[in-house]
């Protein structure tokens, strides 16, 4: 697969990336980038679903794509799904002495091994061919279409985000499957455990795309000399802009005193007049030369700053500030006691638990899909109450879900701002919204316009920033559809964090980089 001066642009115009030319074998290979830079659009280039805006995508093999997301059709098995449902219809009736010759020539005898094979890979085995994939959770699904890829063994298996909404098993599962996987890989993920399987880092921007050799901590210790040489540059150039100006006031303060010393000089001469209009034609031509020269030196040292302030803004990572909650070490935030919930028919979906937080403690909350993680969350809040058990809540807490759903879709920041700080005024709202990045007329964007990073960025200003923030903050899935400086904005936001901190996550890295000390583990329960 190679891609030859590719160009990329939105049905409104705005370029993507330019001139990208790139070449993909038999390695695995992380595309990375913030939010809109176009890593999905890239993946679609390359599987063929659209075609560049310029240059050309010469393919050699074949190609399997895994896209985020993807409805079940009507009635569709889980051998529809792998690709296999003839295959083994077919055997079925050779099985049954009902084959036609047909059947006979076309029956894979190796057919029944290889869907074990792949269903194994993935942490499926033994899941019925026959079953509906609208029974199974969309990290089943996920899983299942990676099965059926394997299964067709494309030359390049190109993967969109594949461990979303995976529990720890399932994206170790999934990671390994990659690992292990013959052909050549594209992903593009912000699962730092996945990204640290790959032979190469393909970093997507605006000016194209960066290849860096090795995996993810490589990369990660690459970019952060970058970043530190990148603000080295920025300071130097500072300097010299500054310096460029002193000695630029310097030239024109000299000229001023010899221009005056010049006509006091001509006032009282007796030399002819002719020798006088030489002189002073000679001193204007040498002060012409040296405005010239230093209206030079001025343009490079400003173009030097230019540059070096475009290369901080590429790398610069996202800063959000974080008010204090004023939480005391020794107050109690959080107390529950043999809690319990249960659906309406009777069904336990979680419980019994017993926990107390006190003073800003980190807890992560863990477990596989289904052991009712976020229902353990919601009774944390109040938005459901216990079944059995005891709840204490005696401070103030906020939770936000991996889409932020506490904003609405059609509500302007400021707008959302008010409506959760009742009482705060518009000029507060936009000071609020200001310190997490969102100035000016981007406080005036509507929920529904904004990226995931930027969607999670803004509930954190609505939620602490008004008089009383909360002193605990609950977050389930936070990391779920950030890109991956997003995501590392969100840790270092929360390392400055002081007050109690519970997350549901099963992403690891975040929860080493947010410190969290407690984790507590939830089983699916059978009753």
């Amino acid at each position: 697969m190679t891609l030859n001066s590719v160009a990329a642009r939105t049905p409104d115009g705005r370029t993507l990336f330019e001139n990208l030319s790139l070449a993909f074998g038999r390695e695995r290979t992380a595309v990375v980038g913030r939010n809109g830079t176009g890593k999905t659009t890239l993946l679609n280039l390359v599987a063929g679903l659209s075609e560049p805006a310029e240059g050309d995508v010469a393919r050699a093999g074949s190609v399997g794509l895994l896209t985020q997301a993807q409805e079940p059709a009507p009635g569709e098995t889980v051998a529809d799904t792998l690709g296999a449902a003839e295959g083994v219809a077919v055997l079925a009736r050779v099985l049954a002495g009902e084959a036609s010759v047909e059947d006979m020539a076309e029956a894979d005898w190796t057919l029944e091994a290889r869907l074990e094979e792949a269903l194994d890979q993935v942490g499926l085995g033994g899941l019925s061919l026959e079953r509906l994939m609208q029974t199974l959770s969309g990290g089943e699904q996920t899983r299942l279409r990676l099965a059926g890829l394997m299964l067709a063994r494309p030359d390049l298996l190109v993967l969109d985000e594949p461990t979303n909404h995976l529990d720890q098993e399932a994206r170790e599962r999934v990671a390994e499957a990659v690992a292990r996987w013959p052909g050549g890989v594209l992903v593009v993920s912000h699962d730092r455990s996945l990204l640290r399987r790959m032979d190469r880092i393909v970093e997507l921007s605006g000016l194209g795309a960066r290849v860096h050799g090795g995996g993810w901590d490589l990369y990660v210790e690459r970019r952060d000399a970058e970043r530190a040489a990148a603000e080295r540059d920025l300071e130097t150039a500072e300097r010299e802009v500054g310096r460029a100006a002193r000695e630029a006031q310097t030239a024109l303060e000299r000229k001023a005193r010899r221009d005056r010393a010049g006509r006091l000089h001509r006032a009282g001469s007796s030399d002819p007049k002719i020798l006088l209009d030489a002189r002073a034609q000679q001193a204007e031509e040498s002060s012409a030369r040296e405005s010239r020269l230093a209206d030079r030196r001025r343009g490079e040292v400003e173009a030097r700053l230019e540059a070096a302030r475009d290369k901080v803004e590429r790398t610069r990572r996202l800063s959000v500030p974080m008010p204090s909650t004023g939480l005391a070490a020794g107050r109690t935030v959080l107390a529950l006691d043999e809690v319990e919930w249960r659906e309406a028919a009777g069904r336990r979906i979680v419980g019994p638990v017993s926990l107390r937080l006190v003073g800003p403690e980190r807890v992560a909350i863990t477990g596989p899909n289904g052991a009712g993680k976020t229902t353990l969350l919601k009774l944390m809040t109040g938005e459901l109450q216990p079944s059995a058990g005891r709840i204490e809540r005696p401070a103030a807490a906020a939770l936000l879900d991996q889409t932020a759903s506490l904003l609405r879709p059609e509500e302007s920041l400021v707008e959302a701002w008010l409506r959760l700080n009742p009482g705060g005024t518009p000029n507060e709202a936009h000071a609020a919204l200001a310190r997490f990045l969102f100035r000016n007329k981007a406080a005036h964007r509507t929920a529904a316009e904004l990226s995931g990073g930027e969607r999670l960025r803004a509930a954190l200003a609505c939620v602490m920033t008004g008089t009383k923030p909360p002193q605990l903050l609950i977050l389930d899935e936070p990391t779920n559809h950030l890109d991956v400086d997003s995501v590392e904005a969100i840790e270092e936001a929360l390392t400055t964090y002081d007050g109690a901190l519970v997350i549901v996550t099963h992403d690891r890295d975040f929860m080493e980089n947010v410190g969290v000390e407690r984790e507590i583990r939830l089983e699916r329960l059978r009753d």
